[in-house]
C-alpha cells in the first residue's frame, strides 16, 4: 500500500512540475495560483461563499491572504484543449480590458482542477441585485439603471468590434453583469465559450432556464454571431426597465415572456405599463427610448437588428428612432415543446425563411 500512495504522490508531484513549466514557458501575463491557496481563500469551496452558478461552473468568494477579495470559478465543463491550449487563451482573455468587463487575475490547473480566478464585485450581480428575492434586492433608481445600460453596452461593443479578434460572448444575460460598489457594470465570462464544446453555452443557457435571452435563430440551430448577443441585449433592457425576468411566463394576466407582453404593450400605446414600480420618478421619454432600442436589437431577423456601436450611439443621444423599420421581435419559447417533431420542423423552417414576419414567431426547439 505504502509503494502504491508513493507512486501516485509522485505522479501528481510530476503533473505540477509540468504545469508550471508549461506556465513559464508560456509567459503568462496572470498569477498562477495553487489548489491549495485557492481551497484556503474559499474556506474548502464552502456552500456558504458561493456567489452563484453558471453554464460553465460555480463562482465562490475568496479572500487570499493579504485579505484581497476574489471571486474564484471553479470550471465544470470539461475543456475542449489541451494544457497549453487552454492556458494560452486564458492569457488571451487576461489581456482583455475595459472598464466594463470583468478582468481576470489569476488561473489554477492542477489534475483535473481548471480555476479562473477575477476581480471581486462588492454588489454581486444585476440578477440578485434587479431580479432576485426581496432579501437580496436593492432599490435602483433610473440613474444607475441607465448607467447600467449604457456600460454593458459599451462593454458589449468593446468586445464585438473594437478587440481583435473579436468575441461573441453567447451568454449575455443579469447574473452575468457584474456590478462594482459604485454600481459600474462589468461583463463576466466573455471568451470562455472558446475553451468548451461549441454547444455548452447553447445548452446549459438553456437548462439553467433563461431561455428568454436566446436568439432564435441560435436556440434553434445554433447559429451564432454577433447579432444573437445583440438579441440578448435587447431583452436584459426590458428587465432593467420592467425590474421582471425573461425567464418567467405570465406577465401582464396572460401567458406571455417579458418581451412578448412588451411588444403587446407598444402596439397598444401602453408601454409605460411595463416599467418598474419601484422606480417612483423617471423621465419618461428616455424610458420609452431604452424599450424602443430593445425592439430594435430583437428583431426577428438577425440582419435587422443593429450593431452595438450603434445600439449605444441610441441610447446616449436623445435621437428619433425611426419606428417604422420596426417589426415584431423574434420569440423562443418552451411553451410548444409538446408539439410533435413535424410540427416544430414546419415551425422553425417557417421562421428561418421569414425574413421580415408581421407577428412574433413563436419557435419550438427540435
Amino acid at each position: 500500500m505504502s509503494c502504491s500512495c508513493f507512486g501516485a504522490s509522485k505522479v501528481r508531484r510530476k503533473e505540477r512540475s509540468a504545469h508550471h513549466e508549461i506556465v513559464e514557458n508560456l509567459h503568462v501575463n496572470i498569477k498562477y495560483f495553487r489548489y491549495n491557496e485557492l481551497r484556503l481563500a474559499t474556506d474548502n469551496f464552502h456552500p456558504s461563499n458561493k456567489l452563484g452558478r453558471g453554464g460553465f461552473g460555480t463562482v465562490y468568494k475568496g479572500t487570499l491572504k493579504h485579505g484581497i477579495e476574489v471571486a474564484v470559478k471553479t470550471l465544470s465543463a470539461q475543456s475542449k484543449q489541451g494544457l497549453h491550449e487552454f492556458l494560452t487563451e486564458i492569457n488571451t482573455i487576461s489581456n482583455v480590458r475595459h472598464p466594463n468587463l470583468v478582468e481576470l487575475v489569476g488561473c489554477c490547473v492542477e489534475g483535473s482542477n481548471r480555476i479562473l480566478v477575477y476581480e471581486y464585485a462588492e454588489n454581486n450581480n444585476l440578477d440578485r441585485a434587479l431580479l432576485g428575492s426581496n432579501s437580496s434586492k436593492i432599490n435602483l433608481n433610473w440613474e444607475k439603471r441607465s448607467a447600467i445600460c449604457m456600460g454593458t453596452a459599451r462593454g458589449l461593443a468593446f468586445l464585438h468590434e473594437e478587440l481583435v479578434p473579436h468575441i461573441v460572448h453567447r451568454d449575455i444575460k443579469a447574473s452575468n453583469i457584474l456590478l462594482e460598489k459604485d454600481f459600474n457594470p462589468k461583463i463576466g465570462d466573455f471568451g470562455l465559450a472558446k475553451l468548451f464544446p461549441d454547444d455548452i453555452t447553447h445548452i446549459s443557457t438553456r437548462i439553467a432556464g433563461t431561455t428568454g435571452y436566446l436568439a432564435p435563430e441560435y436556440a434553434l440551430g445554433g447559429r451564432l454571431t454577433m447579432k444573437a448577443d445583440v438579441y440578448s441585449f435587447g431583452v436584459l433592457l426590458l428587465e432593467i426597465v420592467s425590474g421582471r425576468s425573461s425567464a418567467k411566463e405570465n406577465w401582464g394576466g396572460t401567458e406571455k415572456v417579458l418581451l412578448e407582453w412588451a411588444w403587446q404593450l407598444y402596439e397598444e400605446e401602453r408601454l409605460l405599463e411595463i416599467v418598474d414600480p419601484d422606480m417612483q420618478e423617471f423621465p419618461e421619454e428616455e424610458v420609452v427610448r431604452y424599450m424602443k432600442v430593445a425592439f430594435f436589437c430583437t428583431q426577428a431577423a438577425a440582419s435587422r437588428r443593429p450593431l452595438m456601436s450603434q445600439v449605444v450611439d441610441m441610447l446616449s443621444r436623445n435621437i428619433r428612432l425611426n419606428e417604422k423599420q420596426l417589426t415584431a421581435p423574434g420569440l423562443f419559447t418552451d411553451s410548444g415543446a409538446s408539439s410533435s417533431k413535424k410540427e416544430s420542423s414546419s415551425e422553425s423552417t417557417s421562421y428561418r425563411m421569414s425574413s421580415v414576419p408581421v407577428t412574433i414567431t413563436q419557435v419550438t426547439p427540435r
